[in-house]
Parts: structure tokens; C-alpha cells; sequence
């Protein structure tokens, strides 16, 4: 029997040092997540970073090399089956079969988790419920639009409420509404399940998930939390707007790298390669009474984490 003594009841999966190697090559290495009930974390990363390795060897497609999953502390090596009925899972295409009508398929999902042949109704009603397909049980999976497919996708990955649940690139190929109502879901799955979300649309990160890792090379490029990245940034960006504003060439005079470009709303972008600006800048514009009247911090985004800690030009995919 596993050891579930020190299972902490929030920690609903433990990775730890994943690492998977194909002979000579390293596809992921040293790779640990750690997710709470109640969590939604973004997986990101160019193509090639070991995004759907790592997915395979948490969901337990794939044996690492070297590591240790561990889901509602049960050992995915040790009780695979067991491990495994925690996790629901939706890869970029939807295992779905699409002669079957929606009740059907999800009824076939349920008998393949093994729910009791005395709950799978219910089952199904509920994942209908919190998926928005009330009213599709009776159509044919192929007569569905898109959206609605992604739908049935979601519900056969919760049909046996799960711990955990993964979605790989759960949107692509939607329409903005049809985006905005996944979302929707996935956020209100958030609440109860832990969901790893593993997408390139960096704004859906940003709008749902609450930690995020960037893997790049197989590696954690980065780890934190999304409003912690906002101090990942080398550089430090401050917008400005000045009553009688400086000429450029007197940042050109300064020697420790800082700039300045005009912005649409008629202020100024100031950046340091490494320093808050803001002193030097509110020091000077005393001195040469430039009318300093707003000053505001520029917080990174998570698209310019992404592409600094991933842009090189050696990058292989």
C-alpha cells in the first residue's frame, strides 16, 4: 500500500524532478509542479519546450526517467490505476466519438472510469450541468459546432469528478464568444478541481490561471505566481508625462543606458536596462523644471516574460 502520510489534504498533485530522456537526448529535465485544490496553473512554452512530455508523465502516459508524481498522495508508479482516477484529461483533439449522441459518449465515458452502472446517469447529468450541454444530450457529437465539441471534450475529462484535471490547448480554433465561455468554465471548474492548462494564448493565461510555469529547453524558464511576474522583467519601464517635456538628447548624454520614446497618449516611455528610473527622473525634472505632473510603473505582461526568458537565436525546436 502507497504512503499517504504526509499527503497534505490542498496538495492534489506532487511532480518532482521529472526528467525524460529518448537515449542521448533530454526532453525534460528537473521538472517539479506542485498544484493546491482550487488552482488553476498555466503550463507554457515554445514548441519543443517538453510541454506535452511533461503532460504525458503526469497524467501517466509516459514513465520519467527520473521522478516522482505523486496525485491526492498516491503514487502514480507504485498504484497507477488508482492515480490515474484522480486525473481527467482533454488533449488538443478531443477523443470523441462523433456518430455517438452526446449522452452516449458520456455514458461511455463513465462505464470506461468505472463509475457505478447505479450513478452514471447522474453522472452525466451533472458534467452536462457544469459543462452547458442540458440541452444537447440527444445530438450527434457531429452536429455539434466546435465549441460545443470542446464542451463534450471538458465533460468526459470531469464525468468522474476528478482531482485534477488537464487541458491541452482547450480554445484553439474557437471563435471569440465560444473562447470567452470556455474560459468561463474552466474558471468555474477552478473552484473545486485543480486544473493544469496548457495553451499558447498568453491573454487566456493571464485571464484565468493563478501561477504559471514557462518551460523552455525542457527546463522551468520560470515559476510564480501571475501577479509575482510582473517583477520578472530585466529591464524597468516607467510611463511619464512632463508640462515642458526633456529632449532625447539629454538621455542620450546619460551613460548608464537609460531611454525615451514618445507614447499615443502624448507622454513618454522611459527605460532603464536595469534600474527604477523613477528617482532620476523626478531628481531631474526639478532640477530642469520639466513639470514632472504623472508618473506610473509599467508592469510586464505575460507575453514579455515569455518571449524574454524563451527568445534566442540557438533555439532549437
Amino acid at each position: 500500500m502507497e504512503n499517504t502520510n504526509n499527503f497534505e489534504p490542498n496538495t492534489t498533485l506532487s511532480a518532482d524532478g521529472l526528467t525524460r530522456l529518448y537515449g542521448q537526448n533530454i526532453a525534460v529535465s528537473d521538472v517539479s509542479i506542485e498544484l493546491q485544490r482550487g488552482e488553476v496553473v498555466g503550463l507554457l512554452g515554445p514548441n519543443g519546450a517538453g510541454k506535452t512530455t511533461t503532460m504525458q508523465m503526469i497524467t501517466g502516459n509516459l514513465a520519467p526517467t527520473i521522478g516522482s508524481i505523486k496525485v491526492c498522495g498516491i503514487d502514480m508508479m507504485e498504484s497507477p490505476t488508482k492515480a490515474k482516477n484522480k486525473i481527467g484529461y482533454l488533449p488538443e483533439i478531443p477523443p470523441l466519438y462523433r456518430e455517438l449522441r452526446v449522452d452516449e459518449f458520456l455514458t461511455l465515458a463513465g462505464k470506461i472510469r468505472k463509475i457505478d452502472r447505479n450513478n452514471i446517469k447522474e453522472a452525466v447529468k451533472t458534467a452536462k450541468q457544469k459543462c452547458g450541454l442540458e440541452d444537447m444530450g440527444r445530438r450527434l457529437i457531429s452536429a455539434l459546432s466546435k465549441g460545443y465539441r470542446q464542451r463534450v471534450g471538458i465533460a468526459q475529462a470531469i464525468i468522474h469528478e476528478p482531482d485534477v484535471i488537464i487541458l491541452d490547448e482547450p480554445t484553439v480554433g474557437l471563435d471569440p464568444n465560444q473562447i470567452r465561455e470556455i474560459r468561463s468554465l474552466i474558471r468555474s471548474l477552478g473552484n473545486k478541481h485543480s486544473i493544469i492548462l496548457s495553451t499558447h494564448i498568453l491573454p487566456e493565461v493571464e485571464a484565468v490561471c493563478d501561477r504559471v510555469h514557462i518551460l523552455d529547453h525542457g527546463k522551468v524558464a520560470y515559476s510564480d505566481t501571475i501577479s509575482g511576474m510582473q517583477g520578472a522583467r530585466g529591464e524597468q519601464v516607467i510611463d511619464v508625462e512632463f508640462k515642458t517635456p526633456p529632449s532625447k538628447e539629454w538621455f542620450s548624454m546619460q551613460d548608464d543606458g537609460i531611454a525615451m520614446e514618445k507614447t499615443p497618449s502624448g507622454g513618454y516611455r522611459i527605460t532603464h536596462p536595469s534600474v527604477d528610473p523613477t528617482d532620476m527622473i523626478v531628481r531631474a525634472s526639478v532640477e530642469n523644471g520639466w513639470g514632472l505632473f504623472k508618473l506610473n510603473q509599467v508592469q510586464a505582461s505575460l507575453e514579455e516574460v515569455f518571449v524574454q526568458l524563451t527568445k534566442t537565436d540557438e533555439k532549437k525546436n
